[in-house]
């Protein structure tokens, strides 16, 4: 008989809406192949909490009418971290790990995340090379910024689209409501890449449509520029809405949100963004002294489960089971990734496997040919891309009114 092992998967960075999902569809793949796998293994906050023993035996804690929630339940269930591995393999880290993963018997290893978690990926990969172990190492990936390259596109995206659409179209309306002249500044989330931004051409109606300018942080963005064309639109319609990348920076590439303030860092070295609506919404007062409000969506652009894209949702299971068949055949140091094969009969994906070296600490922004000459708007190119991403409606279980979720017991 076949010798059985145990598999551990963990989460890491910001959660997506359909994170969950991918973990879904690592465990269901696991159960699947219980005559090669034993135990699954949740990583409590990613790679950091398993350094510090931080570990559950998933299917003995959790009943499997709970798992099935988990297609459906927001942020990270296994919880999170932002933890970036030494550079230098001589790190006892490394060792601590693995000597871990032999203790409990750990020859399969998923881990669902972006970037910085495809470098995680990579570099225990490395180790495991080096060292001749047999642990092989999966990524998965999962991102609403979709930045990740070498994958047509990310787990996450579709559904932060979705939800950013939808909600630019409900605050469009909203800001129709009084016959008086007024500039609605919305910010979204988007550090190099505008992904997330552009999908707010989808709350159009018709063309023309409100959000009538568009900014996106692959383009330079000028101040007064800005303010000349929020006042030519002033002057076709009484209420003007306006979408900015929160990363959007100038030509020296200084960020917006930098003119009012120092940003800080994360533990990556990342300048953490915000405040950039807030700046342009004093602007426009300033200058032009209509009424201006900013919004900042915030973190509901990344855990809005009932406005999650149906497709997204099975796009996500489906890069989590893909993990584990990954797996299971040998491969490590790989990234599950998607390629999209469009034909007579419509949009699909197939998965495929791609090196975590190719992959983690570069960035994939919006083409700059889908985005206007003038850097103000995004081109029907983008749109035919993004369109089959946001298709299909969150089935979420409800009682009494609300969504019923995943909870893990602390």
């Amino acid at each position: 008989m076949e010798e059985k092992y145990n598999i551990a998967v963990g989460q890491s960075g910001g959660p997506t809406t359909v994170i969950n999902a991918s973990l879904y569809g690592v465990i269901r793949e696991a159960v699947l192949n219980e005559d090669k796998i034993n135990k699954v293994y949740g990583m409590i906050n990613g790679i950091e909490g398993f350094i510090d023993g931080k570990v559950i035996d998933i299917r003995k804690e959790v009943s499997m009418e709970e798992i099935e929630l988990l297609k459906n339940t927001p942020a990270a269930y296994l919880g999170s971290c932002r933890y970036r591995l030494p550079d230098s393999m001589q790190d006892s880290v490394y060792s601590l790990i693995f000597k871990k993963f032999h203790e409990l018997n750990i020859r399969y290893f998923i881990y669902i995340g972006g970037n910085d978690s495809m470098d995680t990926v990579h570099k225990l990969s490395l180790y495991a090379g080096m060292t001749n172990s047999p642990v092989r190492i999966i990524g998965v990936p999962k991102t609403i910024d979709n930045d990740l390259i070498h994958t047509d596109h990310s787990p996450g995206f579709g559904s932060a689209a979705k939800y950013v659409a939808t909600t630019v179209r409900d605050i469009v309306l909203d800001a129709n409501v009084y016959d008086t002249s007024s500039v609605t500044i919305i910010e979204l989330m988007g550090r190099h890449a505008g992904w997330i931004t552009a999908a707010s051409v989808l709350a159009r109606k018709y063309e023309g449509d409100n959000p009538v300018l568009i900014y996106l942080p692959e383009v330079e963005f000028d101040i007064k520029d800005f303010v000349e064309r929020v006042r030519q639109e002033i002057y076709k319609r009484n209420n003007v809405i306006v979408c900015v990348s929160e990363g959007i920076k100038d030509k020296d590439g200084t960020f917006i949100c930098e003119y009012s303030g120092n940003a800080g860092l994360d533990s990556f070295g990342h300048k953490m963004l915000t405040g950039c609506g807030k700046y342009l919404e004093n602007v426009i007062k300033e200058e032009l002294g209509v009424k201006v409000r900013s919004v900042e969506l915030n973190v509901n652009q990344r855990c809005k489960a009932a406005l999650a894209s149906l497709t997204d949702i099975n796009e996500a299971i489906l890069a989590g089971s893909y993990g584990v068949k990954a797996c299971l055949k040998g491969e490590t140091g790989k990234m599950i990734a998607f390629e999209r094969k469009e034909n007579k009969d419509g949009y699909r994906i197939e998965c495929n496997c791609v090196e975590c070296s190719l992959v983690c600490n570069q960035e994939k922004t919006v083409p700059r040919e889908w985005i206007s000459e003038d850097g103000t708007d995004v081109r029907q190119e983008f749109i035919d891309y993004v369109l089959p991403l946001i298709q299909g409606e969150s089935k979420s279980v409800m009682k009494d009114g609300m969504p019923v979720y995943c909870y893990r017991k602390c």
